[in-house]
């Protein structure tokens, strides 16, 4: 029983590390990345589709992402959605086959403010690990009648380095992006 608690939350909070990195990979660096427009909703047909699944996403060159529509009628709501989408500043041009995304140079100021972004997501991430710690720890304590003192008290103490490994690797994953982010 305790170590099902114990390996239930360690994959919780691996689930909850790895959304964490994707939510930094989707904050822009200086570079174009395919991820930035993996959570990109597209109108198509009245659906909410991710643009992922309508397009090919590559980029040739640095600052440039080419995004090529599966389906050609979709190409000005693909554009549409790019467009509106905040925090990439980027301006579509369409060719009527492809549409091609030049991202613009970050200012010093706007790398400071994805700084901020990515921290608070960061922080986020933590506080969804300590809930999972905290879910965790209470389904230990209703363990109490099942197991002695001695045993709950050696889980928590694991439960408590499984928690401290995720905020680290959480927090490694923060100094990485924002290394990569204040890069010029």
């Amino acid at each position: 029983m305790i170590a099902d608690v114990l390996s239930d939350a360690a994959t919780r909070m691996d689930r909850a590390v790895e959304a964490a990195k994707d939510d930094f990979a989707s904050v822009r660096t200086g570079r174009a990345n395919p991820q930035l427009f993996q959570k990109i909703l597209v109108d198509y047909y009245g659906t909410p589709t991710p643009l992922a699944q309508l397009a090919s996403l590559n980029n040739p060159e640095a600052r440039t992402l080419v995004v090529t529509p599966y389906d050609k009628s979709a190409l000005k709501a693909i554009e549409q959605a790019i467009r509106d989408t905040p925090n990439l500043g980027a301006n579509p041009s369409n060719d009527g086959n492809l549409i091609r995304v030049t991202l613009p140079e970050l200012t010093e100021e706007r790398r400071r403010e994805f700084v901020k972004l990515v921290r608070s997501k960061g922080e986020d991430a933590k506080v969804h690990v300590r809930g999972i710690r905290r879910k965790s720890k209470d389904d230990l304590d209703d363990l109490k009648s099942e197991f002695g003192e001695d045993e709950l008290a050696r889980a928590e103490k694991e439960l408590d380095a499984i928690t401290r490994s995720h905020v680290d690797a959480i927090d490694e994953a923060l100094k990485r992006k924002e290394a990569e982010l204040l890069e010029v």
